[in-house]
């Protein structure tokens, strides 16, 4: 199985808001769905999805395991928990959310773990989240590179990370972006306006079209439906290479994610 290009992320929207948005996403032609264990609304997605009449087998769905159940005894027994929420057998795809923080738990028992969920057949594919060149390193050599379907990690024309996508991309590990429009803020930017205004499209559109074009997957959510709509389109908007120059350019090393106690020493 291969990382849908497109889905739809779930962080911080909980209760009839985020069973609105899965319902309207699927309804607008979204198939993959990302959620997490920390985002505390995995009920509701379930929910959405069982409501929603589309296949179980036709999605692609994604959760993350939290950094307190990453003991051997536990990581399983939480996905299975994650998965009777979730309303459903098994996953498509499960992530570890954020490395150990001070290898309290030691990767080579969590990642020992998440590949035992995938043996047992509660997850189709597995990944991580938020790991560095030096995490990832680690993690290949436990599991092999062809065994980490992705790294999902913080990438925006405001942070575009290239030192650690560049390095996954050697390793022939898929590259998840999250946070692509940097909570909206790359879309008050005057550059992307104007190769937006020239596209006849969205600044929304052409920041995810930047990203796809780069070989990501692209997470973004929305409330709106609307918007939910109007982000699927950045699939069929071509950047020429000026436009996709212009965007290199705006890289400013701005993180928004960097969890004080958890967030590792970034490349």
């Amino acid at each position: 199985m291969t990382v849908p290009a497109f889905g739809l992320g779930t962080f911080r929207l909980k209760g009839q808001t985020v069973i609105d948005s899965v319902r309207d996403a699927l309804d607008v032609g979204y198939r993959a769905i990302d959620t997490a264990q920390i985002y505390d609304n995995e009920a509701e997605v379930g929910q959405a999805i069982a409501e929603s009449g589309v296949p179980r087998d036709d999605l692609y769905l994604t959760t993350k395991i939290w950094i307190s159940q990453f003991r051997r005894d536990a990581l399983v027994p939480s996905l299975k928990e994650s998965l009777r929420k979730l309303r459903t057998d098994r996953v498509d795809l499960t992530l570890i959310h954020w490395p150990s923080p001070n290898d309290e738990v030691p990767m080579a028992e969590y990642l020992g773990a998440l590949a035992d969920a995938k043996a047992q057949g509660l997850t189709r594919e597995i990944g991580v989240s938020n790991f560095t060149i030096d995490l990832t390193r680690q993690a290949i050599e436990l599991l092999g590179a062809e065994a980490i379907a992705t790294n999902q990690v913080e990438i925006s024309p405001y942070l575009q990370n290239r030192k650690l996508t560049g390095y996954l991309r050697e390793q022939g590990i898929h590259a998840t972006s999250y946070m692509t429009l940097a909570y909206g803020e790359v879309l008050k930017d005057p550059v992307i306006a104007a190769i937006a205004q020239r596209h006849g499209a969205t600044p929304a559109q052409v920041a995810l079209a930047w990203a796809l074009q780069l070989g990501y997957s692209v997470i973004p959510s929305s409330t709106k439906r609307a918007n939910l709509e109007s982000n699927l389109q950045a699939a069929t908007l071509q950047l020429d290479d000026a436009d996709m120059a212009q965007i290199a350019a705006l890289d400013r090393g701005h993180r928004l994610a960097n969890p004080q106690g958890i967030a590792p020493a970034w490349d």
